[in-house]
């Protein structure tokens, strides 16, 4: 949906410059987090502040037990050299 909105309006990524190699092109497309996703429950009262709070410890659990991402994608470590 984030996609789809940031299409429609025309909105594209900036440009960054890679601190490893001094390549300079558009940055990677925003990722939503599953606790902005849980924040934004709360925020737009589809669930109860109470339930928003539970709803976060047990991601958080959840997340360091699985050993996940801010997105929710198996943790990988970081290559040494730049994919461009």
């Amino acid at each position: 949906m984030l996609r789809c909105i940031r299409a429609g309006r025309n909105i594209r990524t900036p440009i960054i410059t890679c601190r490893k190699c001094g390549m300079t092109g558009p940055a990677a497309p925003p990722h939503v987090s599953v606790r902005a996703l849980i924040l934004a429950l709360s925020r737009f009262e589809i669930a109860s502040k109470d339930r928003t709070r539970v709803l976060e410890k047990e991601w958080a659990t959840y997340r360091k037990n699985g050993r996940l991402t801010a997105e929710g994608k198996v943790a990988a470590e970081m290559p040494e050299i730049c994919l461009h």
